[in-house]
């Protein structure tokens, strides 16, 4: 998978999670799935229209699957797509770090010896 396509499947899983309500029928789902829309709006104070709703952007976003069992749409979770932000969170915050180690040396070595101030080369 290329760059920006990890970033794209990135962003679609944060967008996704952005959500308090997705957050929960995401949960729901992983914890006691798979289930159907029907099932999850019984167990959360919201409608089956909403839940239905949100299980579609789950979907795009990879985070559940969808299997048809006779007339009704059992939606189970997907781990892969948050494996995947996951590590792109990891990647985004390695790069981030080094960059603040390297600026902490080079403040360092202006403090610890270098005449005049940090940037003057």
């Amino acid at each position: 998978m290329t760059v920006p396509d990890a970033e794209a499947r990135a962003g679609a899983v944060f967008d996704a999670l952005a959500d308090p309500t997705r957050r929960t029928v995401l949960r729901t789902v992983a914890e006691r799935g798979p289930l159907t829309a029907t099932a999850l709006a019984s167990s959360l104070p919201i409608s089956r229209q909403a839940v239905s709703k949100h299980l579609g952007v789950l979907h795009a976003a990879g985070l559940v699957t969808a299997d048809r069992v006779g007339r009704e749409l059992r939606y189970a979770a997907e781990p892969g797509p948050m494996r995947d932000a996951g590590q792109w969170l990891a990647a985004t915050g390695a790069a981030w770090d080094a960059r603040l180690d390297r600026l902490v040396a080079r403040v360092q070595a202006g403090v610890s010896g270098r005449d005049g101030p940090v940037g003057r080369e």
